[in-house]
């Protein structure tokens, strides 16, 4: 990680730390405590081991998209690549934006393949986790509209939902339409800053706008190939799909624990919306998404819970959600050596 990177990880933590700081004093610090001594040390440890299912899910989600595009690789593998995905999204700002092209790097080494590969598959697997986190919630904020009044936060968040479910495959759907032109784009984009990289910099990157535009192109090859294999979209789609609903258990056990179990339905709608703040430019997106699902839980109607009960639950499910694979992923990314990127 250069100075650079340094920095902006640094103050991207910074960030997170002050607003989770600024949720501790509004939610008050003696009824948060008091919520975390309440939790059962069992339920919390089931968490964790709920948090380990969604992993290996999406893991094997992993796994099919790499046996589409010809890299055979082990489940073992493929689950600790995902930790190493994982680990360079938490670390790293703007979620999966961020953490991508070090995952690229991973995938390449462990499995020996090509970068480009790398790139088209761990972009896929998160373009696929989009569709069913999109599908669950409007389905769980259909289910609650029925069951509790559609109040303002709730009809601010489904828009922000069905925003999002148009325009992304519309961005997609026309980058896609038009992929020779972005793919000469890209080239035209890239092949400058690689010469200037060079010149600067003791190492060897720069490629020709040809060379450039090949490889582009093998990434949209790749992209292609697992969008037009049936079987592995289904299998992906549903590891997707089982690894959602691992999270939204967590969060449901984060709430048992701690003796105020909400609605399952609620999650249904929470977690996906949550993740959404997975964008902002804080490492992993941690500090926006506790923030989202505390003012979230503690203001729908029906989850009947408070600031406090909801910061604890959040702290409960984030502190396995984002740490169990942060400690597994930098020990993949530490054995592997891609940290040095």
């Amino acid at each position: 990680m250069n100075g650079a990177q340094l920095r902006t990880t640094v103050l991207g933590f910074l960030g997170t730390f002050a607003i989770l700081g600024v949720l501790l004093y509004l939610v008050g610090v003696e009824g948060f405590v008091e919520q975390l001594r309440k939790a059962d040390g069992e339920i919390v440890a089931l968490v964790v081991v709920i948090t380990l299912g969604w992993l290996a899910a999406w893991g094997f989600g992993l796994r099919t998209v790499l046996d589409v595009l010809g890299v055979d690789v082990s489940f073992a593998k493929s689950f600790f690549i995902l930790n190493g995905a994982m680990f360079s999204n938490n670390v790293t700002p703007f979620g999966q934006a961020g953490g991508e092209p070090v995952t690229a790097l991973l995938i390449s080494k462990v499995a020996d393949t090509e970068y480009e590969r790398g790139l088209a598959a761990i972009a896929s697997v998160d373009s696929l986790n989009f569709v069913p986190s999109i599908v669950l919630a409007l389905g769980g904020a259909g289910f609650y509209a029925t069951q509790t009044s559609f109040g303002r936060r709730l009809r601010l968040a489904t828009a922000a939902i069905v925003v999002l479910s148009v325009a992304v495959p519309f961005a997609g759907f026309f980058g896609w339409r038009n992929r020779k032109a972005l793919r000469s784009a890209i080239a035209r984009a890239l092949a400058p800053i690689l010469r200037l990289v060079t010149r600067v910099a003791p190492v060897d990157v720069a490629l020709s706008r040809e060379t450039l535009e090949s490889r582009v192109a093998e990434f949209f090859d790749s992209i292609e190939r697992v969008a037009t294999n049936r079987r592995g979209l289904t299998l992906a789609l549903a590891a997707s799909t089982a690894g959602w609903i691992c999270q939204m258990v967590a969060l449901w056990l984060a709430f048992v624990a701690i003796g105020s179990p909400v609605p399952f339905a609620v999650l249904l709608f929470v977690v996906p919306v949550g993740a959404i703040a997975g964008v902002t430019p804080l490492p992993g997106g941690a500090g926006g998404i506790e923030a989202v699902l505390v003012g979230l839980l503690s203001s729908l109607p029906g989850a009947g819970v408070g600031w406090e009960t909801a910061f604890a639950a959040v702290v409960i499910f984030r502190g396995a959600i984002y740490w169990v694979p942060v400690a597994i992923g930098g020990g993949v990314v530490s054995v592997v050596g891609v940290d040095s990127v």
